[in-house]
């Protein structure tokens, strides 16, 4: 018997209006499930359209943009079919988000102890003693040191490490069964990045919660999830188990990617991804990635690549990898 995906994406396209009036597309045609206790890490150069996908999901779209197409199920739900206010007592409770920037996250004119106790109150229904409780158990389970007296300070007066695990005791702090994490580490040092991953990690194993990680680091990906979804401009071109993408890219946009990180010593040089992503006014024939890749050939300017099987789990768009390409994975 299968289970239930926690979080079941299905054709999710993402469009703005142009000042010419036409629609540009900022996801196209994205899908993907993320299973109880699973991780998925999305992956892809800034303005592929990550955040976008989250926002889409989690009903945060700016008013100028909107889903045209696609379904987004929460443990079977629809959420493209809620309400703004359905979707409002949704989150916080059922799904959550974690943002990349702790320090706009929160609220610098109100403590930790206000911020935190909103969701508490709101989506767990707590009062008294028994939230005074909560609000420390909270800042204990993310290891937050000192938790009682971190309650009483605002969050200029915390390290960069601390606020992001104050935004992640709030993000949890109803029990969602679906947490984003928006490159939660992107602002932190190295150490501290590490430290926060593991936190991840081990939250998710007590909780069971399911982890959609957005990140344009591959390496906290492949230490964080069981299975990668790469993006470049609004489409998926490449998802599959973790340890499949990074042995074998279907991809030369995954393998160019995984070439310019640097390997402790290794004497590989570094590859630089030239050019820049297409601008989203334009209108291309062909693949999106082929201005960039060394490896195009006259179909990859002409024809859209299908995202098509490469073996049982995995998938890709690229007429080079398919069966009889040109490309050597």
């Amino acid at each position: 018997m299968s289970v239930q995906p926690i979080l079941d994406v299905r054709g999710l396209t993402v469009s703005v209006e142009l000042p010419s009036g036409r629609r540009a597309k900022l996801v196209d045609d994205i899908d993907f499930s993320i299973p109880p206790g699973g991780a998925l890490g999305l992956v892809g150069e800034s303005g592929s359209g990550k955040t976008m996908t989250s926002l889409a999901i989690i009903g945060l779209l700016a008013p100028a943009t909107e889903v045209e197409a696609g379904e987004v199920l929460l443990e079977g739900e629809d959420l493209l079919k809620k309400s703004k206010h359905e979707l409002q007592k949704l989150r916080g409770k059922r799904m959550s988000m974690v943002l990349q920037d702790a320090l706009t996250a929160l609220d610098p004119s109100f403590t930790i102890r206000t911020q935190l106790a909103a969701p508490l109150r709101q989506h767990r229904g707590l009062r008294g003693a028994a939230l005074e409780k909560a609000l420390v158990d909270a800042l204990e389970r993310v290891h937050l040191p000192a938790s009682a007296e971190r309650l009483n300070q605002y969050p200029h007066q915390l390290s960069g490490g601390m606020r992001q695990r104050v935004t992640s005791a709030i993000a949890l702090a109803g029990e969602p069964t679906l947490l984003i994490a928006d490159e939660p580490t992107s602002a932190l040092d190295a150490t501290t990045q590490r430290h926060y991953l593991e936190l991840l990690k081990e939250l998710q194993a007590a909780t069971g919660f399911a982890l959609l990680l957005v990140a344009h680091d591959l390496y906290v990906v492949r230490d964080s999830c069981e299975r990668v979804m790469v993006m470049y401009s609004g489409q998926m071109v490449e998802d599959g188990p973790v340890a499949d993408v990074f042995s074998s890219p279907q991809h030369p946009y995954t393998r160019a990617l995984l070439g310019a990180i640097p390997e402790i010593g290794e004497s590989v040089a570094i590859e630089a991804i030239e050019g820049q992503p297409p601008d989203i006014t334009e209108e291309i024939a062909g693949c999106r990635f082929a201005a960039r890749c060394k490896f195009a050939r006259d179909i990859c300017r002409s024809s859209p690549p299908a995202l098509t099987p490469r073996g049982a789990d995995r998938r890709a768009r690229c007429f080079g990898t398919e069966p009889g390409g040109w490309i050597a994975t």
